[in-house]
């Protein structure tokens, strides 16, 4: 009976954060249904505006020139284009197209923001939208996104493509190192809006009090985030984006780097938030039914904008359209958006149809050309940009007091470490091995706080032991339990014996990773507090004398983590641990790095400052790698620069790790 009550309470660590989630939402609801009068909707439009800014990482201070650069263009019956390159941050070029109508204007205008497709602005279903627009009378100006189109990341020369993968693996793969600085993707998607208005108003066939900005998918993302940090904008359309985070969560989960925001949901925000913030301007969703933005959430999300827009007397500017089919900017979609900007900016009412278009060669957009066929500066990586703002923060780290219980109280609070909590073993198996005691575990916490996994090796003969907990050693923990141990091989959240690996696109790994993040947590933190939690139940065993941990690979991390933060653990062993934070970010291409991602780590501190609080107790470090996952050799002095108090150790190639640790 007792091990039913036990089972029952068991929760994996998604369990937990789901939970977690379903907590805030509810608190969300509550405050939502107070706010009812005009002075509570605007107080919250403000504090919406400035939690938002804060989770970002904030805004440059100051722009830039844009060193804008008309590369090329042609002429076409009702509008001509013009391919041009302009700055959003110093030597950051932005490729785009810029669309023109018939006559002298100034004509009204749309910032066409591309969803995810591989050629970015090119792609035949935004030049529908975008000559559709034109045609009407609108002048638009479509950019490629970061990672799309003609501004690839993480571009390989040989093959012409990314080396992580179009669209969404590129935005992952910088946005993880952006997170490290406490930033997200999102600042710089933004970043590129903002810009781009600003090279609007540099053209005199603009109407600048007329300029709407309208996007799909990843677009309606860029087109929801701009309707809260441009208030120069006079309409927003967000196609198949807006939906509510309770229905995303449990459908198919967090998306796109640009699209968790570390702390949205712990803050009680939620996609209602963009348009409230855009209030009281036009705003248009349109919806797909069959779309993977889940349709509940979006209705939903509609029904609070409808009463927030009516409380504050201008229900007119909530809009509203869904259409039958799947995920993409549809014509039916499309022409929604035509009519909504003929209400709000031509003041009459359409059908918004749509003529027949002829959509361009991808080579006649492209902007990174010149006239002469020459390439214009196309690095549009933003790795430089992280890297230096990371070297620019050097010297106040240093100054920092990063030592003690300061230091200790600092890893907590960012790692997010709560409170701990007693654990209870129950056991589902039990054998006994040529000598050896082995027992299948689950590590439950009291309270409604995810369960461990975890097998403990006991050598049959009876006294009092060292204990080592091991995580990500796989088989390798038997045999040092035959050498006298007493071992319990965890694997806290997010690691394992199975160490969790970047993948491509949205991985096992980054939907729980991302989860956490939203909720104001980190993998790494989690695992701190399972290896704490299990240290100290292992420490009250009657025949446990002292405890160490070994640790590989990434899983190195927590373990240092908990070291540093629990004295009473007598030494740490790693393998394969990257030897920094701060080396992913000086990598272009960074290795297993979403796991153990915890935003804003490196405003504070990095792996070898944390080491410190582990001088006077053994530390080794064997075989420490790059970000890049680069193994690092030893020089002939065995002192890695930032360990000098670590035994750092190479594991030749055939050895166990009983014998890399010989002598503990």
């Amino acid at each position: 009976m007792t091990a039913l009550i036990f089972a029952l309470l068991m929760i994996t660590p998604e369990q937990e954060l789901d939970r977690a989630a379903e907590r805030q939402w509810r608190v969300r609801e509550t405050r939502a249904a107070e706010m009812k009068t005009r002075a509570q909707l605007e107080a919250r439009r403000a504090e919406v505006r400035a939690t938002m800014l804060r989770l970002i990482g904030g805004l440059p201070d100051t722009k830039a020139p844009l060193n804008p650069r008309v590369t090329g263009g042609f002429q076409r019956d009702g509008y001509r284009v013009e391919n041009i390159v302009f700055e959003s941050f110093p030597g950051y070029p932005v490729t785009a197209n810029l669309y023109l109508p018939a006559g002298a204007g100034p004509f009204p205008a749309v910032l066409g923001v591309a969803g995810h497709s591989r050629n970015g602005k090119a792609s035949a279903t935004y030049q529908h939208a975008w000559i559709g627009f034109a045609k009407r009378g609108y002048a638009v100006l479509a950019f490629d996104p970061a990672g799309q189109g003609e501004r690839l990341m993480y571009y390989d020369p040989s093959s012409g493509d990314s080396l992580v993968g179009i669209g969404t693996a590129e935005h992952i793969a910088a946005g993880l190192p952006a997170m490290l600085l406490g930033q997200g993707f999102a600042r710089y998607e933004i970043w590129d809006g903002i810009r781009a208005f600003d090279y609007l108003l540099t053209r005199r066939e603009i109407d600048s009090k007329r300029i709407a900005v309208a996007g799909n998918s990843g677009g309606g993302t860029q087109a929801a985030y701009l309707a809260v940090f441009e208030p120069r904008l006079a309409a927003v359309i967000s196609s198949c984006y807006m939906t509510r985070w309770r229905e995303l969560w449990h459908g198919p989960g967090p998306q796109d780097a640009e699209q968790v925001w570390p702390g949205f949901v712990s803050e009680g925000l939620d996609f209602d938030d963009f348009g409230l913030a855009f209030t009281p301007k036009p705003y248009l969703m349109t919806t797909a039914i069959r779309d993977f933005f889940p349709i509940d959430g979006a209705r939903a999300t509609f029904k609070r904008l409808t009463d927030i827009f009516e409380r504050l007397g201008v229900s007119q500017n909530a809009g509203y359209f869904e259409y039958d089919d799947t995920h993409g900017w549809s014509q039916p979609r499309r022409e929604a958006a035509y009519r909504w900007l003929d209400k709000h900016f031509l003041g009459r009412e359409t059908d918004g149809g749509e003529p027949a278009i002829q959509v361009e060669a991808e080579s006649r957009l492209m902007a990174s050309i010149d006239r002469n066929g020459q390439p214009v500066n196309a690095d549009s990586s933003l790795h430089r940009i992280l890297l230096d703002q990371w070297r620019a923060l050097e010297p106040k780290r240093k100054g920092a007091n990063l030592q003690g219980e300061n230091l200790r109280a600092l890893i907590r609070q960012r790692l997010g470490i709560g409170e701990r909590r007693n654990l209870r073993a129950t056991e589902s198996a039990q054998q006994t091995n040529d000598g050896l005691r082995v027992s299948t575990l689950e590590l439950v916490r009291e309270g409604d706080v995810r369960s461990m996994p975890a097998r403990l090796y006991r050598p049959a003969q009876t006294g009092a032991r060292q204990a080592l907990i091991t995580i990500g050693l796989g088989a390798d923990a038997e045999p040092l339990a035959r050498a006298g141990r007493i071992v319990l091989a965890l694997e806290p959240a997010g690691f394992g014996d199975r160490p969790p690996a970047d993948g491509r696109g949205y991985s096992p790994v980054y939907k729980l990773a991302a989860k956490a993040w939203l909720l104001g947590r980190n993998l790494p933190g989690m695992a701190v507090e399972d290896i704490l939690d299990a240290a100290r139940w292992l420490r009250a065993q009657p025949d446990v004398q002292g405890i160490s941990i070994a640790a590989r690979g990434t899983a190195g991390i927590p373990a240092l983590f908990a070291t540093a933060l629990e004295p009473g653990i007598q030494a740490l062993a790693t393998e394969a641990m990257p030897e920094s934070y701060a080396s992913f970010l000086e990598v272009h291409r960074h290795r297993n790095l979403t796991g153990v991602t915890v935003p804003g780590i490196l405003l504070d501190f990095d792996l070898p400052d944390a080491a410190r609080l582990i001088q006077g107790r053994r530390f080794v470090l064997a075989d420490p790698v790059t970000g890049g996952g680069k193994r690092l050799r030893p020089p002939q002095t065995a002192k890695h620069p930032a360990y000098p108090q670590a035994e750092w150790r190479e594991r030749i190639e055939g050895q166990s790790m009983l014998d890399l640790l010989a002598g503990w």
